[in-house]
């Protein structure tokens, strides 16, 4: 089964500067893809991180829009790409998340399936 088959979140294009903050680091990285459960980065050429470490994630927005903080661990690291899985989000940062993500899809109902699927029991 592909990793396409097996994601159950849609993903959107997003290229936007964030921070990503570990135990021992703070690496200036760029995000190539956002979901309600995780992000794929593009690390810096310095960084040295490790699958399974947990994170930050800090996400600004455009200026005045808020701010997308996540806490997550690193699920894989492949050169100089990242893919994090969201372990926790606060209500704000969810918020500007999902909203993020229903402009970007251009498909309210394909959003909110995400969502249903992602406070699902």
């Amino acid at each position: 089964m592909s990793s396409a088959e097996r994601r159950h979140f849609s993903r959107i294009a997003f290229a936007g500067p964030a921070q990503l903050v570990t135990v021992e680091q703070r690496l200036p990285v760029q995000v190539l893809d956002l979901s309600l459960k995780g992000a794929l980065l593009l690390l810096p050429g310095s960084s040295d991180v490790e699958p399974g470490e947990l994170c930050l994630l800090d996400l600004p927005l455009a200026p005045h829009e808020g701010r997308i903080t996540m806490a997550a661990q690193l699920a894989h690291v492949n050169g100089d790409r990242a893919g994090l899985l969201c372990l926790g989000i606060d209500l704000e940062s969810i918020t500007h998340l999902r909203r993020v993500i229903e402009l970007n899809l251009g498909d309210a109902a394909l959003a909110e399936r995400d969502f249903k699927a992602l406070v699902a029991p």
